[in-house]
């Protein structure tokens, strides 16, 4: 069986070709990105308008691409997936669209894909990681600690309460002048800083749960840039890299408390999502879970950001599992 997925979410338009072969490493066929950090990058964040129009410009050819690099046409694909919810609404109707249109063209069944629940099932397809595990999903618009206890079941342990971790990187990269995206630019310049320099509040001290909130932090950051005059290179640098130790920090402390909430006994810790790309962050997550006796499981860079192999993969996961989800919607409501 192979799947077309479509993933239009956000601000990368892109195609990809997945199969459901044995082989974990060879079920991708073809996955093609085409990015629009460049058009984005001189308002230091995703303009919804600019990134709907770019997903309409080239997601022809991006499909094109896709095909092409997994030597198949439409005829040789027998699903068509596409991201439709959550996401930006114009770029997520410019890949639900297209999907349909070419799913009644074609005459092949067209399954809508939660973009989360991609996200979430990244871990399989990479490694194929046994139920139930634990995943910290964390991007630029989501932050969730959820137990995963197989294809459609979930259960939200912690979520953030305001901004999601992603979200303050960039804001904060941009109060300092840096480049976008800001999680890529705050861990860049964070290795040239001291992460001891600044003290920031670690949230939600006495507040039980796992939930999780940036807002202050990201507040206090704008609060210590203004008090100081003239910064230079170095103040930039320590400011991102204590902004980065104490993100880091807040995450850790409540995964703990995710871990003990668990009541399933998950052998695995999944990070997911495009934060997940952060190596202190890795680092952090991989420490955890060794004193834990967890399994550590991160997908490669490559699939940590939005990418529509994993929209792919979730419509042949549900398949595989006897879903019947060939219909115009499906409902999602466990995220």
């Amino acid at each position: 069986m192979k799947v077309l997925g479509i993933e239009s979410s956000c601000d990368e338009t892109a195609a990809a070709v997945v199969c459901d072969s044995p082989n974990t490493e060879g079920c991708i066929l073809s996955n093609v990105i085409n990015s629009q950090i460049q058009l984005h990058a001189k308002y230091g964040g995703v303009v919804p308008e600019f990134a709907a129009r770019s997903h309409a410009k080239v997601i022809d050819n991006v499909i094109n691409e896709a095909l092409l690099r997994a030597n198949c046409s439409l005829d040789d694909v027998d699903v068509i997936a596409a991201t439709a919810s959550p996401g930006l609404i114009g770029g997520l109707l410019v890949g639900t669209v297209c999907a349909k249109t070419i799913s009644a063209l074609t005459n092949k069944p067209y399954m809508a894909i939660n973009h989360l629940e991609g996200h979430l099932l990244t871990c399989r397809l990479c490694y194929n990681v046994d139920f139930p595990f634990l995943a910290l999903l964390t991007s630029g618009g989501h932050f969730f600690f959820i137990e995963v206890l197989g294809i459609g079941e979930y259960k939200i342990l912690g979520k953030t309460l305001d901004d999601a971790a992603g979200e303050c990187f960039d804001k904060v990269a941009k109060m300092l002048g840096f480049e976008y995206p800001g999680g890529v630019a705050i861990q860049k310049h964070a290795q040239f800083g001291s992460q001891n320099r600044f003290q920031f509040p670690i949230p939600l001290q006495r507040r039980p749960g796992c939930d999780v909130s940036f807002s202050g932090l990201k507040t206090a950051v704008k609060n210590l840039i203004s008090s100081m005059d003239n910064l230079s290179y170095q103040d930039k640098c320590d400011i991102a890299a204590s902004f980065q130790k104490t993100v880091v920090r807040f995450i850790i402390k409540q995964l703990g408390k995710a871990l003990r909430m668990s009541s399933h006994h998950p052998k695995t810790l999944v990070v997911t999502g495009g934060v997940a790309a952060n190596s202190e962050l890795r680092d952090a997550l991989s420490s955890l879970s060794a004193q834990q006796n967890l399994n550590f499981c991160a997908p490669p860079l490559s699939l940590c950001t939005d990418n529509a192999a994993m929209i792919a993969w979730v419509a042949i996961e549900h398949l595989s599992s006897g879903s019947r989800l060939l219909k115009s919607r499906m409902s999602f409501n466990s995220l």
